[in-house]
């Protein structure tokens, strides 16, 4: 289960990405560890890792927010 340590760290860790490549890094990295979760959720369909995978989801989506950048409508 160590795809599930390191999205449980991914988590925790501070998230100020500083440059644009930070950020991009980043974003692939939760990626791959939703990925890597989802594969095992498909085996077992635990309820916690649908839970982990949502959050992951969450801190996805505000960095790929930072990385494009808001619309000016």
């Amino acid at each position: 289960m160590e795809i599930i340590d390191k999205a449980l760290e991914f988590e925790t860790r501070k998230l100020s990405f500083q440059t644009t490549s930070d950020r991009i890094v980043a974003s692939r990295e939760v990626k791959a560890l939703i990925l890597g979760v989802n594969e095992i959720y498909k085996e077992n369909k635990d309820p916690e890792l649908m839970d982990l995978m949502k959050r992951l989801t969450v801190i996805k989506k505000k960095i790929e927010v930072r990385l494009k950048g808001r619309s000016q409508s």
